[in-house]
């Protein structure tokens, strides 16, 4: 991708795209902090369901004024639907997780889905994938192998949880990637956050369990920091291109591994920290061989609700979206 930004927006902000993606990262790793917080007190699926209902919420806020009802029209409702229950699956493996698995650890596995892309690329959307592109793959998932070694702390089926959420949020990747041929980022979001709130609030009432006012602001700040993270991470890559960006989404890592110790007191030993670096290091590879490999396209066209955002384009790495 490497399209100048000026011809779309008037001037290239790489220095501001670069912010606006760090300050996404730090608030999906607040997200995920908070998700991990609320879910040792109440049930997964009252966790959930207020993240997508403050979701939806602000997002009608923001947009309904604006666009009205035909934000919701889409081309491609089947895929719209399956893309939402991706996303909800994301969701509730990955915060199911973080009652068994540290954060760090768990942001880490997560970040398995864009080399999870890459390999289902090929089968589903046809794509080519160079030998470069496979070496980084397998050396990806040789660093989960790393953190979760045989005999280790975190070698129990917990692990299954965050891997699971990767593989859920691979799938949403690809769909983003389909619905985005017709439709706009904005419609996609909001398509999503309506269909698993109410999804969700048809299962909430055997989970309910009323929260005390202070987790109850905790639970409003968990959607509001998703959501803002969402557009803050659409808005940076207005600004620059993925290639540039795609090592800056590491940052996530990094931010849950702090607040993994300052919160929950947690310190990753020395093979987890080698794990993470090795599929942060394979990651942004895979996306550098990537970005070699395919023809110039403007930044816009990356502008996709990416993790925790990020979905349209693989080659800036996918935070999490739960």
């Amino acid at each position: 991708m490497t399209h100048s930004t000026s011809s779309l927006t008037g001037t290239s902000q790489p220095l501001k795209g670069m912010l606006l993606i760090v300050i996404a990262t730090l608030l999906f790793a607040s997200h995920d902090v908070l998700s991990k917080y609320l879910s040792g007190i109440y049930p997964v699926m009252l966790v959930i369901w207020v993240r997508y209902l403050v979701h939806t919420l602000l997002m009608m806020g923001i947009f309904l004024p604006q666009s009205g009802l035909r934000i919701l029209r889409t081309r491609r409702p089947w895929h719209q639907v399956l893309r939402a229950l991706c996303l909800l699956g994301t969701s509730l493996l990955f915060v199911s997780g973080l009652q068994y698995i540290p954060l760090a650890e768990a942001t880490a596995v997560n970040f398995l889905a864009p080399l999870m892309v890459t390999a289902l690329s090929v089968p589903l959307l046809g794509e080519r994938v160079s030998a470069g592109q496979w070496a980084a793959v397998l050396v990806g998932f040789g660093g989960v192998m790393t953190i979760v070694h045989p005999g280790g702390e975190l070698f129990t089926p917990a692990i299954l949880f965050p891997f699971g959420s990767a593989l859920c949020f691979c799938f949403y990747q690809i769909l983003t990637r389909k619905v985005a041929e017709v439709d706009s980022p904005t419609t996609s979001n909001f398509f999503a956050g309506i269909f698993n709130t109410v999804l969700m609030s048809a299962v909430v009432p055997f989970f309910w369990h009323w929260p005390t006012w202070f987790d109850g602001l905790f639970m409003i700040a968990l959607g509001a920091c998703g959501m803002t993270a969402h557009l803050l991470l659409t808005q940076a890559f207005r600004y620059a291109p993925p290639a540039l960006l795609a090592p800056l989404g590491y940052c996530q890592i990094v931010f849950a591994g702090i607040y993994g110790f300052l919160v929950f007191g947690h310190s990753p030993t020395t093979t987890t920290v080698i794990g993470i670096a090795v599929i942060c290091g394979s990651g942004i590879a895979a996306a550098w061989v990537q970005r070699r490999a395919r023809p110039a396209s403007p930044p816009l066209a990356a502008a996709q609700p990416q993790p925790s955002g990020a979905g349209g384009n693989t080659q800036a790495p996918a935070a999490k979206t739960a």
